[in-house]
């Protein structure tokens, strides 16, 4: 498992770019919208949490049709569905890999992002906080639409298209902490618990579907 999640590093940091278009692609998302709604320092402010979430959401949904591609293309993946290991495991281990390589950076970057919409520490703080909960559970739900997807030629956009309905529930909860932390610890609690609550929810479920659509594809 060691040695796959390293191999599923590297393979995400070099192709494409993995990483660095992420954050690119992030950053471009949130600088471009105080030219849309003007220097309403105060809107900025009220809007960033959601417009932060919403690029990370949407950075996030880039690279995950390559989860699997590569195995389909070397034809590795028919090795990986009859190993020993079961095949839970290995797709719980490239997801680990996969959100560390693209999903991790995000985070990082989300600080320095929500300076660009005037928000204050606590709305910074929040917002890398609840992105660090609940951007895992993107990548596991991404991983269901990843393995249906991997056989299709092209399958890029119609992962997203499957993909994006399963994550509004995260976005909601993500969002709703962020703001409830401006307000005190006791609003943050309620939606930040539910937000770990779907991530653990998704860290059960995807890798069990993505491993089962898997299967059915190598058949």
């Amino acid at each position: 498992m060691t040695a796959l999640f390293l191999r599923d590093l590297r393979l995400s940091v070099r192709a494409g770019g993995g990483a660095l278009i992420g954050i690119l692609f992030f950053l471009t998302v949130v600088a471009v919208i105080p030219f849309g709604v003007g220097p309403d320092l105060k809107l900025l402010s009220r809007i960033g949490p959601a417009i932060v979430w919403i690029g990370a959401l949407l950075s996030a949904l880039l690279g995950l049709d390559r989860l699997f591609q590569a195995e389909r293309d070397d034809g590795s993946l028919d090795l990986l569905v009859m190993q020993e290991t079961p095949l839970v495991l290995t797709v719980l281990t490239k997801c680990a890999a996969h959100w560390t390589a693209t999903g991790l950076p995000l985070v990082i970057a989300s600080p320095l992002l929500g300076l660009f919409m005037n928000m204050n520490e606590t709305a910074i703080g929040a917002t890398a906080l609840t992105l660090l909960v609940g951007s895992p559970a993107i990548t596991f739900i991404g991983a269901v639409g990843a393995a249906v997807a991997v056989a299709l030629p092209r399958g890029g956009l119609l992962v997203s298209i499957l993909v994006l309905p399963l994550t509004i529930p995260v976005l909601i909860f993500g969002v709703s902490a962020t703001y409830a932390a401006v307000e005190g610890p006791q609003p943050f609690l309620p939606p930040f618990l539910i937000l770990m609550a779907l991530t653990l929810f998704f860290a059960v479920l995807g890798p069990a579907a993505a491993a089962l659509a898997l299967r059915n594809t190598t058949d």
